[in-house]
């Protein structure tokens, strides 16, 4: 349940984990809760369901578990009732961050985003301050192995994808939010299985990190990844991939 920079792709191209599996298993179930709430519990017929749900069995998880949490979005299950907040604010450098958060204790949360904010060189903004910043994109990562530019260009653009980006050893597709199951489907039915596809709050800049501020972001952006009501963060920073040694 990551969000999107240019130091994460690295991160995720080196096949490290977001979570530990229990950490990951809660933010799923969270998420596939409030999908169902907010938009019915047949995935058939609510994409961000359907998602949630592709995305729990890619981590494994239990049918049964999966079940629950529809059911306790659509109400059939007594259960916790999560608000979705979206906090902003500024890490070291200047970098924007914008965090997704799901929580039952809205006082208890933005105070300790505030902390993690406060004490890893960042603070915490009003909202509107850096979402101006981020477009809301479908973003598919796939390593460069799996096809040559050319065929995967002719297969993400006839699914109506909007650009393909090369980024070292992986490619970047970004689509249409609307658009990103369609380009997710072509992209699998070519044999191809993506390190990342998901929709992402995508940079419009990037900020080029190096030395102390560096380490500083990365501190922070992992600070506030792995807060149990965190589901995604988006920061738009970039780092050379030796500052993550």
């Amino acid at each position: 349940m990551s969000g999107h920079s240019k130091w994460h792709t690295i991160k995720h191209k080196k096949g490290a984990l977001d979570a530990k599996r229990g950490k990951l298993f809660t933010k799923l179930i969270k998420e596939i809760t409030v999908a169902a709430r907010t938009g019915g519990g047949d995935a058939a017929a609510n994409a961000r369901l359907r998602k949630a749900v592709s995305d729990a069995k890619g981590a494994n998880m239990p049918n049964d578990t999966i079940d629950r949490a529809i059911k306790r979005g659509t109400g059939e299950l007594e259960g916790v009732s999560y608000d979705e907040i979206t906090y902003e604010g500024y890490g070291p450098g200047g970098v924007a961050v914008l965090v997704e958060t799901m929580t039952d204790n809205r006082n208890r949360t933005v105070a300790e985003i505030r902390h993690l904010f406060s004490k890893n060189g960042g603070n915490l903004g009003e909202s509107g301050s850096v979402a101006w910043m981020f477009d809301r994109k479908g973003y598919i990562v796939v390593d460069k192995e799996s096809k040559s530019e050319d065929e995967l260009f002719e297969i993400i653009t006839d699914a109506g994808a909007e650009d393909l980006k090369d980024e070292g050893e992986v490619f970047e597709i970004i689509t249409d939010p609307d658009g990103f199951e369609t380009v997710a489907e072509a992209v699998k039915n070519a044999g191809i299985e993506p390190q990342v596809a998901e929709i992402s709050m995508i940079p419009q800049n990037f900020i080029k990190l190096e030395g102390a501020d560096a380490k500083q972001m990365l501190k922070l952006y992992e600070a506030i990844e792995d807060h149990d009501d965190v589901q995604k963060v988006f920061a738009n920073f970039d780092i050379d991939e030796s500052e993550m040694e």
